[in-house]
């Protein structure tokens, strides 16, 4: 009875003990994740979702904005309601559009995070 059920929970948990898609960072007290879909990231355009909670709770009072390089704009991510989610679609590669780049703007004040993607050919 105990074996099944520790076959049912690990089946039920979705885990197959690969790296995240990014690690989280910090960002003013405010941890930040990221998230692709689908997981892990392949090459071509993928929707992250950038979620950010400070000691709080979900911080809803910022911008974001990704890309993945350099030479590229800054996309708006849409904020998931008042959840600290962030959600927008950027192209991604191996080489160099293997990065995330995540712009955090809060009153007046903006920070830029990189996030390495382990990106799936």
């Amino acid at each position: 009875m105990c074996l099944s059920l520790l076959l049912l929970l690990a089946a039920c948990s979705g885990g197959d003990g690969s790296a995240p898609d990014a690690q989280p960072q910090m960002w003013q007290g405010a941890e930040v994740r990221v998230e692709s879909r689908p997981s892990p990231p392949r090459e071509g355009v993928n929707e992250f979702l950038v979620i950010v909670t400070g000691k709080r709770g979900p911080v809803h009072d910022i911008m974001v904005s990704v890309r993945t390089d350099t030479h590229d704009s800054w996309v708006q991510a849409i904020q998931d309601g008042e959840v600290g989610v962030y959600r927008r679609a950027a192209r991604v590669g191996t080489g160099g559009r293997s990065v995330l780049q995540v712009q955090i703007k809060r009153n007046g004040e903006e920070e830029v995070l990189l996030f390495p993607l382990n990106v799936v050919p």
